[in-house]
């Protein structure tokens, strides 16, 4: 299976980083929240910036009782109350986040319990096209009730400790170009349809590598190649080496995974079980042929 719709718009990736630290404090009430954001690689030469502006993230604790809200939280349609992890606005190019790069955006102390729901509010959405002509996106309900991003199994805050999510931000769903995606004059707008997966960071794990090519016995990175992955025949994610040769993708569940490299001009390679690992980082290398 192969992904050829608008590799222009790979990515993204959010990223939530609810950071993992030892504590003397394991048993009280409250744990800590660290959120990083993070981005796939995006190498495509007709764009120049995907930028959004985060505004407000909240999470749901579905442990806490509806009388228990607390100052600065909310409830939704079930009774749970959300807590408001931060509130003010922070504008990232989604580009300049790429390979493992985060930013933190949050570090706070949150109640304990199990978190299975985030929201994350977003506003001032655009992409920025090599030759400065800019659009803005409208954004679907977005700026008002927040993307919902769901957790599978729920994430756990113990007292005193942390727990870790990532939030991937899919660029290439989540921005559907308009008109001929071929040049630039052939683009016409994008259309904003936001598709972010979550993954416990305890149950995950990350996938790395290089690809390369031999030229005169000498290995030489190679940039620009579509790294799939797919998970039981189903695609789970792509992302790009990047000007080295160098991917890296985070948050994959624990299991194995078949592996599809591409590059124009070079034999396609795909490796079958490729396994990972919850918390730690598998390598896998790619060597690819030139076609004849």
């Amino acid at each position: 299976m192969k992904i050829k719709i608008f590799t222009i718009l790979q990515l993204v990736a959010i990223s939530l980083f609810l950071g993992c630290t030892d504590s003397n404090d394991v048993g009280s009430d409250t744990g800590r929240l660290s959120i990083q954001l993070t981005d796939a690689p995006f190498p495509h030469d007709l764009v120049a910036e995907a930028n959004v502006t985060i505004f407000k993230i909240d999470a749901r604790n579905k442990d806490m009782e509806p009388n228990a809200v607390m100052e600065g939280e909310m409830t939704d349609e079930t009774g749970a109350p959300f807590v408001v992890l931060m509130e003010e606005e922070i504008e990232v190019n989604l580009l300049d986040l790429t390979n493992g790069l985060t930013e933190t955006i949050v570090n706070t102390e949150v109640p304990v319990g199990s978190y299975d729901l985030v929201r994350v509010y977003v506003k001032g959405v655009n992409i920025v096209l090599t030759d400065g002509t800019t659009y803005n996106l409208e954004v679907p309900s977005g700026d008002q009730t927040g993307i919902k991003v769901f957790i599978t199994p729920g994430l756990v805050v113990a007292g005193g400790l942390s727990s870790d999510l990532l939030l991937d931000f899919d660029v290439s769903r989540s921005f559907v170009p308009m008109g001929n995606n071929l040049d630039l004059s052939g683009i016409t707008g994008f259309n904003f349809n936001p598709v972010i997966k979550a993954a416990n960071l305890s149950t995950a794990g990350t996938l790395t590598g290089m690809v390369t090519t031999l030229q005169e016995e000498a290995s030489i990175g190679l940039e620009g190649a579509q790294v799939s992955i797919f998970s039981a025949g189903t695609l789970d994610t792509t992302t790009f080496s990047d000007e080295t040769g160098a991917y890296s993708v985070l948050g994959l569940t624990a299991r194995t995974y078949e592996v599809e490299v591409e590059l124009e001009g070079y034999v396609s390679q795909e490796i079958g079980d490729v396994e990972i690992i919850a918390a730690n980082k598998t390598e896998q290398n790619f060597e690819l042929v030139p076609n004849e």
